[in-house]
């Protein structure tokens, strides 16, 4: 996908609108706080709204021109949508809401096949039951599954996740990300969650107040924001092999093992967990006795400012970690690249996100 934005838009409230970027690739990110723009910059792009000057080109093909006079109308663009609520038609069965777009769209332009859609969203088994008893997990993947089917050239996701709790938004990212790159369909997703972000994309734009205030890679704006934040930089692992000693949860990762809280159901199991940048305690020589369960061996590859913070970007027996310092403890601790540290982890400093979601490879810094 190959996306070229340039727009501004003014609206009587006076808020006012301005971006102007061009990426190339399947996974897009917008990110800002409410009230941003993120939602105008979506309008803007499916043509629900009109910009008051500027171009927007979508693969080479212009969806809007002022200076040229040119305005498709949304069912000319073949942009799809993905709301923050569900918006799913209340008179059709499930399968009647995904075959929706499919119908709607020409037969030459089709590249989902509908059975195959509904398998990978695991809502194949839904397909005669009407949407009102379905859970807010499955109403949302009946959405995915609905604008997939419209076999749109760009998919726009409008905070998709937002109205869900903790649990249900990570076990559903799996399938917003594997359903569209089964189908090679790129998207824009939309979010304020920084995390969400990360596991969902890897260039983003954010926008502030209508501005477009920075366009980067996924992980380099976490660095960025991680002096600012209240929950530092979140390092996202990938456990496998779970296992109970001694009453903590024991994971592989990588070829070394981590020692976690069991949790409340004493049965532990793999997935995605996150780390805060602020709960790895960092020594220079090893220590004599120390109550936290997890102690790394790690090599410094190299150290960036955030805000009033240090980050150290660690190598720890091939996996990858940052932690957060101030200034003052870098300079007494000499840290610079190649300097050999132990990092100090408590097994309850963990949080699980997601079970496995098929997302390995693309945790790490």
């Amino acid at each position: 996908m190959e996306l070229c934005v340039q727009v501004k838009k003014t609206f009587p409230s006076g808020f006012r609108l301005a971006a102007s970027f061009m990426v190339n690739g399947p996974r897009l990110g917008i990110f800002g706080e409410s009230g941003g723009g993120k939602s105008t910059l979506i309008a803007l792009l499916s043509g629900l709204e009109q910009p008051d000057e500027g171009e927007i080109t979508l693969n080479g093909t212009t969806l809007f021109s002022s200076s040229r006079g040119i305005n498709l109308p949304p069912d000319r663009r073949r942009v799809g949508m993905v709301f923050q609520h569900a918006c799913l038609f209340p008179h059709l069965s499930v399968q009647g809401n995904l075959l929706y777009g499919w119908r709607r769209c020409r037969p030459e332009d089709r590249c989902v096949d509908p059975r195959e859609a509904a398998a990978i969203l695991k809502i194949d088994h839904l397909l005669t039951r009407s949407v009102d008893g379905l859970s807010g997990g499955e109403r949302q993947r009946v959405a995915l599954g609905r604008a997939l089917l419209a076999s749109p050239r760009l998919l726009l996701m409008d905070e998709p996740l937002s109205a869900l709790d903790d649990t249900l938004r990570f076990q559903i990212i799996p399938y917003l990300r594997g359903a569209c790159e089964t189908f090679g369909i790129p998207y824009l997703f939309i979010s304020h969650s920084l995390v969400e972000m990360r596991l969902m994309s890897e260039r983003v734009v954010v926008l502030e107040s209508g501005r477009q205030t920075s366009d980067t890679d996924v992980d380099n704006l976490a660095r960025m924001r991680m002096g600012a934040s209240p929950v530092g930089y979140i390092n996202l692992l990938n456990l496998t092999d779970p296992q109970v000693r001694d009453s903590l949860a024991s994971y592989a990762w990588g070829a070394q093992r981590l020692y976690l809280s069991a949790g409340p159901n004493g049965n532990p199991a793999a997935g995605i967990f996150e780390l805060s940048s602020k709960d790895i305690i960092l020594f220079k020589q090893h220590p004599q006795a120390i109550s936290a369960r997890n102690l790394l061996a790690c090599t410094v590859r190299g150290l960036f400012e955030s805000g009033a913070k240090v980050g150290v970007d660690l190598e720890c027996g091939g996996q990858s970690l940052v932690a957060e310092i101030v200034p003052s403890a870098a300079h007494e601790l000499e840290i610079v690249a190649g300097t050999r540290l132990y990092a100090a982890v408590k097994a309850s400093a963990f949080r699980r996100l997601s079970a496995a979601t098929g997302l390995e490879g693309d945790m790490t810094p």
